[in-house]
């Protein structure tokens, strides 16, 4: 099993999604690469952190390679919209790849080289993940009914999979 840890704007929508991905094993919502110990997502929403709302994604190498999982990443968020995506505004909702270690760093500056110069994705290797409430995690399926679920993620994940057929479990 390897690791990747990805932010993609609020770690709802794109959680949705990589729960779906063929190879991914587990999705867990959190805060990386901030100045707030042990900071609560009240602390990352105020902006003052420094953390980015981050995808800790658990996949298996054998079905799944890191350059397929960042292709997903890169079609279901904007990576050249600065520190928001929608109507999330802010540092913690920007576009970002904390790589573990220098292959995927490599990987990430290759892909995004070939996306082109308007690409803000910043690429930095992780420091700390702190696992966000417990509550953030699972959240469409635990709260598809709320209209947050049903105007924005629910959306987001019928576009995704019309248009990548091939990759839903």
């Amino acid at each position: 099993m390897q690791l990747a840890y990805l932010a993609g704007g609020c770690f709802w929508c794109i959680e949705a999604i990589f729960q779906r991905i063929n190879g991914v094993k587990s999705v867990n919502s959190g805060y990386c690469n901030g100045d707030t110990i042990g900071p609560t997502y009240t602390q990352v929403c105020s902006g003052t952190t420094g953390h980015a709302e981050t995808l800790k994604i658990e996949f298996d190498e054998s079905i799944i390679s890191y350059e397929e999982l960042l292709e997903v990443f890169f079609q279901i968020h904007d990576p050249t919209s600065l520190n928001k995506q929608g109507n999330d505004h802010g540092t913690q909702y920007r576009s970002a790849i904390f790589f573990t270690n220098k292959n995927q760093q490599s990987i990430a500056q290759d892909i995004i080289n070939t996306l082109g110069n308007d690409v803000v994705t910043e690429v930095t290797e992780i420091d700390i993940f702190y696992e966000a409430e417990s509550y953030h995690n699972n959240y469409f399926n635990n709260n598809s009914n709320q209209p947050y679920c049903q105007l924005v993620i629910a959306p987001k994940i019928k576009k995704y999979f019309s248009i990548n057929t091939n990759n839903n479990e």
